[in-house]
């Protein structure tokens, strides 16, 4: 089979502490508490997989459940509504602090803001957050999905009342055509990837993945576990990493854990960029046809790139079989450990580590990661099964095999 390709971090290194100053525990602190203030708020479950834990040889497996998230099944709408909270914050002329969600939909807010229309390109998570924010704000939402989108996924989006629609497009050129319509319209982009003169919501948008990974950090402590010593993390643009990177890195800074970033292999930007190694990225073209939908992203955001090219431990490109036979292992855990559903995009970082940990072929890696009995391994379940009929043709009916048949 296809092997994993991997890369160790060498590029070159640039203000490091002031790339991930927007991601400090007392930022994160004040992004939960506006967080908390949602009627649907609940921390989301850590599973903590100790057989599993004993199986692979390592210290702890604990996977942060995004499934559970506000109902809807991924952890997208933490960026979404707090960048959308933040603009309309600042078109109030007020600090978040002073905007907590009762405030933020009431009729009062409305009336100060008029009609707002939020613009967005999305495989599916992302986009029903921004439109689940919106319906809640009174306010309208168009979302692009990307050419092979699922049909469940667009009709999610659609029952929040926003004007979606699959395009023609690839994720890349459907972010573009977000940002010119929203520009014709004098609406409002609500994405996570930034590009130079659009950055500020991108960093609400990490900013807001910070609550998942502030409240990881809390669970682990509350079970006797000061810190991961490795965190294995998924890619598509970066936003999601980078988050998560930056905000362990600022807690941890002399003994920050080693991270691992995770894409697809036919949207893997990150790792060609650790190829190429000279500290700049490299955009990644073509279709992306990858199960792992919500990595299905080829160009960085150009503030997370500069975060996980300065933190960063290792970069690996995956098959699609490896996220399948992570969705197997969550779903079908061993007795004992808690069952997971959880999605192409959320299981892939479990697939990584089983075969690191099980397979002579990536020996070296493993040594080089440090990865032993001692390890304390934290994942991000970052999705459940937002495609129900794909999940079930992966996890009961055997597509994309994860053994050579």
């Amino acid at each position: 089979m296809e092997e994993i390709r991997w890369r160790m971090n060498t590029m070159p290194k640039s203000n490091k502490e002031e790339s991930i100053k927007i991601l400090g525990e007392e930022e994160i602190i004040k992004v939960k508490n506006f967080h908390q203030s949602f009627p649907q708020y609940e921390e989301t479950p850590l599973a903590d997989l100790k057989n599993l834990s004993k199986e692979l040889g390592v210290g702890g497996i604990y996977v942060k459940d995004e499934s559970y998230r506000f109902g809807l099944n991924a952890f997208k709408v933490l960026g979404g509504s707090f960048a959308m909270a933040k603009y309309l914050a600042e078109k109030l002329g007020k600090d978040i602090s002073e905007l907590d969600y009762n405030k933020l939909i009431s009729d009062e807010t409305k009336k100060q803001l008029g009609d707002i229309t939020f613009y967005t390109a999305t495989d599916g998570n992302h986009g029903r957050g921004v439109a689940w924010t919106a319906n809640r704000l009174k306010q309208k939402s168009v979302v692009y999905m990307p050419k092979g989108s699922s049909q469940i996924r667009l009709d999610n989006i659609k029952a929040e009342g926003s004007d979606a629609s699959i395009t023609d497009m690839n994720y890349d050129d459907a972010v573009r055509l977000a940002a010119k319509n929203a520009e014709a319209t004098n609406g409002v982009v609500v994405q996570d990837t930034a590009w130079e003169g659009y950055e500020d919501i991108p960093v609400w948008i990490m900013q807001g993945y910070g609550t998942m990974a502030l409240e990881a950090l809390e669970q682990m402590k509350r079970s006797g576990v000061d810190r991961p010593t490795h965190i294995f993390i998924q890619a598509g643009v970066g936003s999601l990493a980078a988050a998560v990177q930056g905000f362990f890195a600022s807690v941890f800074k002399d003994n920050v854990p080693v991270t691992v970033v995770v894409e697809p292999d036919l949207a893997n930007c990150y790792y060609e960029s650790a190829v190429q190694g000279d500290g700049k990225p490299v955009n990644v073209g073509g279709d992306m046809q990858t199960i792992m939908a919500g990595l299905a992203c080829g160009e960085p955001n150009i503030i997370g790139f500069e975060i996980l090219k300065n933190y960063a431990s290792a970069f690996l490109s995956c098959p699609d079989y490896v996220a399948a036979k992570g969705m197997r292992m969550l779903g079908a855990p061993m007795k004992g450990d808690q069952q997971v559903t959880s999605g192409e995009s959320g299981a892939v970082t479990l697939g990584v580590v089983a075969l690191l940990m099980k397979d002579e072929r990536y020996k070296e890696l493993r040594e080089k990661l440090n990865l032993n009995k001692d390890s304390r391994i934290l994942l991000f379940s970052t999705e459940g099964d937002t495609d129900p009929d794909k999940y079930k043709s992966i996890v009961w009916d055997g597509d994309v095999p994860s053994i050579d048949l």
